[in-house]
């Protein structure tokens, strides 16, 4: 008895133990319950008579306007997939496959996506395009009878989510086209083909696989968009849901059941689009090479019409990119005058807009002149804004640590148990919430654990007061899952085998083998996935606008209510200027991330040695000319 007992208590077993209960608990208490909690209210609500009606919600959905909205998403979402396409392959091709001028300064125009987007992207085309933005102010100056209000609705949407999409064309398209073997189209070009002919008919098919994907993505990109209809006032699903969310049975018919129905229909769409991708994927796509696979070099356009309008059509795109990163930091540094008048000026540069604050004078509706104190606020002067970052980092960096912890770990027991089906269950667990949206997990969340009812939560209301930040750590968690575990997963594939045998034969214990063997060699992976999904969700705008609240007000959040009643009887002062500089802000961290994952974190050992002797080089090169400078002035 006693070694029976005492064999409980080994830590291996216990770890093991420990952790089934956790993904069990994590499975079914923030991923299944809380959704199977959603598709009930649909078919629970009741009628005027208190009796339970389950098909109320399906005849409302006909009668009332809430086809509009599936039918806008499904617009939008069609719409998205021909632009994005369109203007994604393009600049793929300008930038990589044919011979432009200028091709590196074009394409860091066109990857400015990847450094702001969600709810500061949108905030920065409003900037320029709003009935007071910058080019509209312009534009009207110059034809008086221009409406004013031109960016807004779809039309508005359409154009900011084309841009603001092309961000895996630039990362996965660019890729695959780098990845061709200019064999191919050196023998198509030998047999006379005209080089738009052998990007038709040798670039383009071996491209199919990863478009094919970029298209699915890009369509449920625009059916699930929340950031840009909320702000250009366009009525979608997701906004939709979070109205509904908001709002109560005094105020409309069972809304929160048409909420739950809502957030079913964009789960069924998701569904069906990646089981269409599965199937094709698995259906396996081969192409035939060379032995010898030489790298791509970049294709001259003959025909100088062409060639003329393929540049001005790359710097057309190229203004498009870049004139919100430029007129917003230019303005970042314009004191509040110059800004409410959109006019640039080195006399109004300013640091205002980020550190310090200065007091506001102004003419009340009585004519007389009153100051605000300190009411003019930079960015990590203002309360709000540094408690929205606050806030937000440490939401953002917890969760984006805890996914990597339980994927990291998980990914291990799946690779110990490779073949069986508990680590099969275990993998398709993980991945259960790419099946969903993130509106309906969020959703899920904010109904099912807004009482205090829920048992193994011990009876606490998560949505009350303080608690919500714990559901948003939650929410981003599992929402970001998936992602870590199949980046994770392909790190370790890297990991020899024969180390683990060598560890194992010397006497280590699986947990000291994991430790000190496995966890170094998929480190810096692992880091790169917790910068990734740290830089998307410090700045989230879908999950923050469902959990919005006084205790749960994330940077999104404070930055989409930055401008509202800006400058109104002296409070609420130089929005816009702090609205461009939290802009600029997001640019330097989303910037500093990207470039330690794929600048500095891309390197092979082989890169840094030259990089390290490269720059031994150059310091001696420095001493050396300084040595001689002090020589040359003592004598």
């Amino acid at each position: 008895m006693n070694a029976k007992a005492s064999s409980w208590f080994k830590p291996n077993l216990l770890a093991k133990t420990f952790g089934i209960a956790f993904f069990v608990y994590l499975f079914f208490g923030f991923m299944l319950l809380p959704c199977l909690n959603t598709l009930t209210q649909i078919f629970t609500v009741k009628n005027a008579d208190g009796v339970t009606d389950p098909l109320a919600v399906i005849r409302f959905f006909f009668a009332g306007n809430m086809p509009k909205y599936v039918w806008n998403s499904l617009k939008l979402a069609l719409c998205l997939v021909v632009t994005v396409n369109i203007v994604g392959v393009s600049i793929v091709l300008l930038t990589e496959y044919f011979d432009i001028k200028g091709a590196k300064i074009l394409r860091l125009g066109y990857m400015t996506t990847l450094i702001y987007s969600g709810v500061a992207l949108v905030t920065g085309y409003l900037f320029l395009y709003d009935s007071d933005g910058i080019l509209t102010t312009w534009l009207y100056e110059m034809f008086p009878n221009m409406d004013r209000n031109w960016f807004s609705g779809f039309n508005a949407v359409l154009f900011t989510m084309t841009f603001a999409c092309t961000s895996n064309h630039a990362l996965f398209l660019r890729n695959a086209i780098r990845g061709i073997d200019y064999n191919t189209v050196e023998a198509a070009r030998n047999m006379g083909a005209k080089p738009f002919k052998v990007l038709l008919r040798v670039v383009f098919p071996t491209l199919i696989p990863t478009m094919f994907s970029l298209t699915v993505m890009t369509f449920i990109t625009g059916l699930c968009a929340m950031s840009a209809p909320t702000l250009l006032g366009y009525d979608s699903i997701n906004p939709e849901i979070v109205r509904l969310a908001g709002s109560s049975v005094a105020d409309e018919a069972f809304p929160q059941a048409r909420a739950a129905l809502l957030s079913i229909l964009l789960a069924m769409f998701t569904i069906i689009l990646l089981t269409v991708l599965s199937n094709y994927e698995r259906k396996g796509h081969y192409l035939s090479v060379s032995k010898t696979k030489a790298k791509l070099v970049k294709q001259k356009i003959t025909n100088p019409v062409a060639n003329v309008f393929a540049h001005i059509y790359a710097y057309v795109l190229f203004i498009i990119y870049m004139t919100p990163v430029v007129m917003i930091i230019l303005f970042a540094f314009q004191n509040y005058p110059a800004i409410r008048s959109k006019t640039l000026s080195l006399s109004d540069f300013t640091f205002i807009n980020f550190f310090g604050s200065q007091d506001y004078e102004f003419m009340t509706n009585r004519g007389k002149l009153k100051t605000r104190p300190d009411a003019i606020s930079g960015l990590f002067a203002n309360s709000d804004t540094v408690g929205g970052i606050r806030l937000s980092f440490v939401l953002s960096a917890l969760a984006a640590a805890l996914a990597c912890v339980i994927v990291v770990v998980a990914v291990n027991y799946i690779f110990k148990n490779r073949g069986k089906k508990r680590s099969t269950v275990l993998e398709y667990s993980l991945l259960f919430p790419w099946l969903l949206p993130t509106i309906l997990i969020c959703y899920s969340y904010r109904t099912f654990f807004n009482s205090e009812d829920v048992w193994y939560v011990f009876n606490t209301n998560l949505y009350m007061r303080d608690n919500v930040r714990f559901l948003i750590i939650m929410a981003y968690t599992v929402v970001k899952l998936p992602f870590a575990l199949r980046m994770i997963k392909a790190a370790f594939y890297a990991i020899d085998e024969e180390l683990e045998d060598a560890a194992r034969n010397l006497g280590a214990s699986g947990l000291f083998t994991f430790l000190k063997v496995k966890l170094p060699i998929v480190l810096p992976s692992v880091l790169a996935v917790f910068a990734l999904n740290f830089n998307a969700l410090f700045t989230e705008y879908d999950m923050s606008a469902t959990f919005h609240s006084s205790y749960g007000k994330t940077y999104a959040m404070v930055i989409q209510n930055m401008c509202a009643e800006e400058g109104r009887d002296g409070y609420n002062v130089n929005a816009s200027g702090r609205r461009c500089a939290s802009t600029v802000f997001i640019m330097l961290v989303s910037g500093l991330i990207l470039y330690l994952v794929y600048g500095v974190g891309a390197r092979d050992l082989a890169d840094r040695l030259a990089l390290k002797e490269k720059r031994r080089k150059r310091r001696e090169k420095i001493v050396a000319r300084l040595r001689g400078t002090g020589e040359k002035a003592a004598a």
